[in-house]
Order: structure tokens, then sequence, then C-alpha cells
């Protein structure tokens, strides 16, 4: 019995020793986040920065109808026989073929539901305070997020919504949505004002813990310096306080749902906002986000099925979009981006620029790293 208790001890013993040691090599950890003045961050999460409140008090209309609704009221079951290019191709080539003018005029129903209030989370973008902006949650004036009308009263983007929660899963399941951002320059992770941020597109798994629930820093993500040229977008930042702000640019955001078309949308003064840490990053990314870029990436990769789980009618969002736009007009002075912004999540990587040789060494690198 001694001898069994003299070994417990030892065991015990033991463990404490390398919990002292793994201690010790994570306090060693954040000094080594930074490499070559360099330190790499790759997205784990992201949602569309909507004012939502636990009881929807900003949509007092309720939610907006999804495309099933829109079907249902246009084409009721009244027994009038219709043709199938009258039904189903009418209201799927207005999806693909979209106009800005007033919605059917069969369905009443069809008003678009813009939420209600003065509060929504955002950057100021244009440094004025309008008639049209928010003011953001902690008091600040003049926030820019015209987005928030047209998304805070669709039900499938709010917490809870089938679109909130799935768009982070296909985040981090597949390969390519990855967003990386790798600030260069960096004498400090606390007060530099002078560094380089640049966006890419990663290539590697993200690294999760062994449940798959939270994810870990410290691992190796590769950018795809060949293919992913797109989105590799360099602009000057600073940090202060421990927060990181970028000079306004264009920054193009990778984006799939599933196993459907690879598509992105563009950002159009785009910067970033982020709270840093050695090993992490949290924030917001802001800007004009370009229209038909956006409309073009969400109907790529989720079709009018997908779409009707979460009430997003296209054809109606097409034209709230165009009809809250606030930047960059076109020939006609007819604008055709919309403030917009994404609350994100980083966990800190280190990246690696290799240039692969062809498109199949892509392939077996990404097959291996998945293993």
């Amino acid at each position: 019995m001694k001898k069994a208790m003299l070994t417990k001890q030892a065991l015990i013993a033991a463990l404490g020793v390398v919990g002292l040691g793994a201690t010790s090599a994570n306090a060693d950890a954040p000094s080594a986040a930074i490499r070559n003045r360099s330190i790499g961050y790759v997205m784990t999460g992201v949602h569309w920065a909507t004012y939502a409140t636990e009881k929807a008090t900003e949509c007092p209309d309720g939610f907006n109808d999804g495309p099933r609704e829109q079907y249902s009221a246009l084409f009721p079951k009244d027994g009038k026989q219709r043709t199938v290019a009258e039904t189903e191709l009418t209201r799927e080539a207005a999806v693909w073929f979209p106009d800005t003018g007033p919605e059917p005029s069969t369905a009443k129903e069809f008003k678009f539901k813009e939420p209600v209030g003065t509060v929504a989370p955002g950057l100021n973008l244009d440094g004025k305070v309008g008639p049209n902006d928010y003011t953001s949650p902690d008091g600040e004036k003049g926030i820019d997020n015209q987005f928030n009308r047209v998304y805070g009263c669709v039900s499938d983007m709010r917490p809870g919504g089938s679109l909130y929660f799935l768009w982070n899963k296909y985040l981090t399941r597949y390969f390519y949505p990855h967003t990386v951002i790798e600030i260069t320059n960096v004498d400090d992770l606390v007060n530099d004002d002078d560094v380089t941020v640049t966006f890419y597109r990663g290539l590697d798994a993200v690294l999760a813990d062994a449940g798959g629930t939270e994810f870990l820093p410290y691992a190796t993500q590769r950018v795809d310096e060949r293919w992913g040229k797109l989105f590799k977008r360099p602009a000057h930042g600073k940090i202060v306080n421990g927060v990181l702000t970028s000079d306004p640019g264009e920054i193009n955001r990778p984006y799939i749902f599933g196993f459907e078309d690879r598509t992105f949308y563009r950002f159009r003064d785009g910067r970033v906002k982020l709270n840093l840490t050695p090993e992490s990053a949290k924030g917001v990314i802001a800007g004009y986000l370009d229209v038909k870029s956006w409309y073009r990436a969400i109907n790529g990769a989720l079709g009018t099925h997908s779409l009707s789980y979460g009430q997003e009618s296209s054809p109606s969002l097409y034209r709230a979009l165009f009809r809250l736009a606030d930047a960059y007009p076109d020939a006609n002075g007819k604008n055709t981006a919309i403030s917009a912004v994404e609350e994100v999540t980083f966990k800190q990587v280190y990246v690696q620029h290799d240039e692969p040789k062809t498109a199949s060494d892509v392939r077996k690198s990404s097959q291996a790293n998945a293993r």
C-alpha cells in the first residue's frame, strides 16, 4: 500500500512538472507569435453587423416574406390553370434578371420591412454625421450601415437564423472561403503607427480542438499567391492601444456555401478595426459593399430553395439594396454600393508564402493538410 501511494505521489509530481512546462511554453507563445516583424490571423467567424434585440422590437411589422410566401401570394390555389413558365420559371428569372422597379402589383404584402430605430453597429465611413446615419451601441455618432436596413428584418441572418449559423460552419469547414490577414512591419502589438495590413485567401484547414468547437492559434496557414491575386490587397494601418485600423482600400472576400459555386463580394473603401492579442483578433470589416458583386455571390452560392429557409427573397433584396445604396454613383447618378459592416473573429496563424507550381500541387497539399 505504501509503495502504491509513493507511486501515485510520483505520478502527480511528474504531471506537475509537465504542467509547469506547458505553462512556461504558453507564456513564451505570445512573444513567438510575431516573427520577422509580422503576425498573421485567419478568420474563424463572421456575421453581418445588424442591430437585433431578443424580442425583435426593431421589426414591429415582423420579418420579411421569403420566396415561398411570395410565390403563394402571387399564385394562390384558386383553381386557375397556370403553366410552369408563368410560375416557377418567371420567379426564377426574377432572381437572375432582377430590376429596381416596384414589387409585383398583385402582392400588396410584398412591401419590404425595414428595421426601425437609430442604433446599429459599425463605423463612420465618411467622417460625417448625416440624417440617415446610426449611433453605435456605445454612443458613437455618424455610423454608416445602410445594410442594417436591408438585413435587419430578414430572419435568416439574425441570431438563430439558419444562415447566421451555417455561414460560419462552411467558413471553417471548406478551404476556399478562408480570409487571412497579415500585419507586417510590426514593432509593437499595442502601439505602432506604421504597419501594413494585407488580405489574402488561405489554403489550409483552420486548427480546431478535439471537439471541433474551439479554434486554436499558432497553426500554419499557406496563402494563395497564384490563384488568389484577386484577394491580395495591402493597406497602410496603425495600432493604437491594441486596436488595429487600416486605411480605406478595396477588399475582396471569398464566399462559398457547401459545395456550390465559388464566389466573392467586394468592399470599396474597405477597412478594418480589430482588437489585437497575440492569439486572436476581433472587430469589424466595414466599407461600401458593391451591390452587384454581393448579389452574384449570394445567388451563386445559394439557390432559391436554400434561401427559402431563411425567408430571403433575392428580387426583393435587390430592390432594397439599390434603394438604400449610399455610395459610388454610376454615370446616371444611381448609387451602386451600400455601407455595410461585418463582425469578425480571427485566430493567430503563421503565414506561409510558398507559391505552388501547379494546380495539382495545390490540390495534393490541401488534401494532405485535411488528413
